[in-house]
């Protein structure tokens, strides 16, 4: 009974030192997401709300502003949003 509460223990206390080592990175983490938002690195994105990189790849200009997006599908949905159309090809 002895040796069952001792090894109760240790694995107790393994499991500890583990979720307080994955806390504190997920600390750590969050800081520095909340600090890139804060410096303006990151920006939230007009469509859906998530925070994606400033220099992102999938942009829309209107007028002096730049928009940045997570993805295609979050930028097609703010064109139809805001009214704006793809070009259309001419057919001859």
């Amino acid at each position: 009974m002895l040796k069952f509460l001792v090894i109760a223990a240790a694995l107790f206390l393994v499991y500890k030192l583990f979720m307080g080592d994955k806390r504190k990175k997920d600390m750590q983490n969050d800081k520095s997401f909340k600090q890139k938002v804060a410096s303006g690195e990151m920006v939230k994105d007009p469509s859906c709300g998530t925070y994606v990189d400033k220099d992102g790849d999938i942009r829309v200009r209107e007028g002096d502003k730049v928009h940045v997006f997570c993805s295609y599908e979050c930028r097609d949905k703010y064109l139809k949003r805001i009214g704006a159309s793809a070009p259309q090809k001419d057919e001859e």
